[in-house]
């Protein structure tokens, strides 16, 4: 087992990189681990262990910001902004069933370092879109920060997008800055039975024209729908598709009925009010379809253009003989295969190929992570940018080496 440091201040952590710069020894970068089966495994030889930098050190909810460690659970911030009728408008998934660990264990640090976001993305934009600023230490030993407490303070180089996604392999991040916004007053859903891939497609996307501000926009077929602890969904027997509205409740009934009205005119439709449309929601952004205890299928997360979902998803179930289904309008599709050599990557990369897209094996065996590409394989310019990035970051290649790419 790999030997574990754990520092308690900045300072340590700053000390701990040093040390490790100048024996030139690889650093595991990891906070509560409940992403260490996510991209490809670790080979350093020691573990750099964050997760006691934790806890809110700065919330002004009338300015919308907020300050915390990267070894924070997004649970207490959730809990924390929820006392205040605020939330972190990215969504962020909890992932850990999905990987055979425990509910509730994600941190700040986690989410923001792969640059996880949920199904209000459509609406909301990404974690990196809400993410403003950071103190770290780089792969030099040197402490530096960037971005502040507001858009608007951000000068110069922004390092927090550059950050954000980065899989801890351009610095140890020991604070956290983030955009935060009020809560709905209400959320509902609308769904719509029976459609195929295609017109769900259709619908989507022209739920997404529609003037009613839907912030969420997602497609199951019947067989995982049936899977859902929603009974409006599991008790359909048909596909469903669903489209989030929230805001002020008056606003929220009206835009439903509206939509109902131009959506539903050839299917059945159905409405979930705030209780049932949080819990399906949590569903689809947790990828609780494929979390079943004992699954042990390969799932991938792919993007592709959303009006090219629905039949990259059908191309992709035809090649594979997996499961998926969309979110994000068809931008996102979660997709699981029984592929435990090889995770059918050259299929799903070929599906993505005209349209493009990314692919990423978010779940597999270490044998698989170690011996397919996990992220999408980066055109030759933007691998000769990659590596300049991490070569003026970590010239030693001591933070989280080939974490995301073998050769970085």
């Amino acid at each position: 087992m790999a030997e574990s440091f754990r520092p308690e201040t900045p300072d340590q952590l700053r000390d701990a990189v040093a040390w490790a710069v100048a024996e030139e020894i690889p650093l595991e970068i990891m906070c509560a681990g409940s992403k260490r089966s996510m991209g490809r495994p670790s080979n350093a030889e020691r573990r750099l262990d964050v997760s006691a930098l934790r806890g809110i050190t700065l919330y002004e909810p009338e300015e919308l910001v907020l300050s915390a460690g990267p070894g924070t659970p997004l649970a207490d911030i959730e809990q924390t902004l929820a006392e205040r009728r605020q939330q972190l408008p990215f969504e962020p998934p909890d992932l850990g069933p999905l990987l055979g660990g425990a509910a509730g264990a994600g941190t700040l640090g986690g989410a923001i370092a792969c640059n996880l976001s949920g199904p209000r993305r459509l609406k909301a934009g990404a974690s990196r879109d809400h993410f403003l600023g950071f103190s770290a230490v780089s792969g030099r030993g040197e402490a530096f920060k960037s971005g502040g407490r507001v858009v608007k303070n951000v000068t110069g180089y922004d390092l927090s997008k550059l950050m954000c996604g980065s899989w801890g392999t351009l610095g140890v991040m020991t604070l956290l800055t983030v955009k935060v916004l009020p809560a709905p007053e209400s959320i509902r859903t609308v769904l719509l039975f029976g459609h195929g891939p295609a017109e769900a497609g259709a619908a989507m996307t022209a739920a997404m024209k529609t003037p009613y501000e839907v912030s969420g926009v997602a497609h199951l077929p019947a067989g995982l729908a049936a899977g859902s602890a929603v009974s409006h969904v599991s008790g359909a027997g048909r596909a469903v598709t669903a489209i989030r509205v929230e805001g002020p409740s008056p606003s929220v009934a009206y835009r439903c009925a509206a939509l109902r009205s131009q959506l539903g005119a050839l299917v059945e439709t159905e409405e979930l009010h705030s209780r049932n449309s949080v819990r399906f929601w949590s569903e689809l952004r947790d990828v609780s379809p494929f979390a079943a205890a004992g699954d042990a299928r390969c799932v991938w997360r792919i993007s592709v253009p959303p009006k090219s979902g629905a039949q990259v998803m059908q191309r992709l179930i035809a090649g594979t003989g997996g499961e998926a289904y969309l979110d994000w309008g068809g931008g996102l599709i979660w997709l699981t295969v029984d592929a435990p050599v090889d995770a059918m990557h050259e299929t799903v990369r070929a599906a993505i190929a005209a349209p493009g897209g990314h692919a990423t094996l978010i779940r597999a065996p270490e044998p698989v992570r170690a011996a397919v590409p996990v992220f999408q394989p980066p055109e030759p310019g933007v691998a000769r940018l990659l590596r300049g990035v991490k070569e003026s970051f970590d010239p030693r290649g001591v933070l989280n080496p080939g974490r995301m790419y073998a050769e970085l």
